[in-house]
């Protein structure tokens, strides 16, 4: 559906922080979500646990990330003893560029 004046209606399908969460999955691999989040802020712009959350659902349902299974770990968190670690990885339609500035934050933080 197009608006008056040719422009598609609604949100467009992509996004900067999804973008940059993809950039970060491409150099770790493998990371489970609030891991990522932390990676998140300390590499760009600081954005709410929830739109890190959003982020990673939407790119799995456009398969850009694959959620690679959980995994349940022991500890004292804030809301308990136990905290549910959802993993993700790169999905088949993920559009990489390779960031430059995500690649020399891991080099330097090994």
């Amino acid at each position: 559906m197009k608006a008056k004046k040719g422009r598609p209606v609604g949100r467009p399908v992509g996004s900067m922080i999804r973008q940059n969460i993809l950039e970060i999955i491409n150099v770790k691999k493998k990371v489970y979500g609030y891991k990522l989040y932390q990676y998140y802020i300390d590499i760009f712009p600081k954005v709410h646990k929830r739109s890190v959350y959003y982020h990673l659902k939407k790119g799995v349902a456009l398969k850009e990330i694959n959620s690679r299974g959980s995994k349940y770990e022991k500890g004292r968190f804030t809301w308990g003893a136990v905290s549910k670690r959802v993993y993700y990885t790169l999905g088949p339609e993920a559009n990489v560029k390779g960031s430059k500035i995500v690649s020399d934050y891991f080099k330097k933080n090994k």
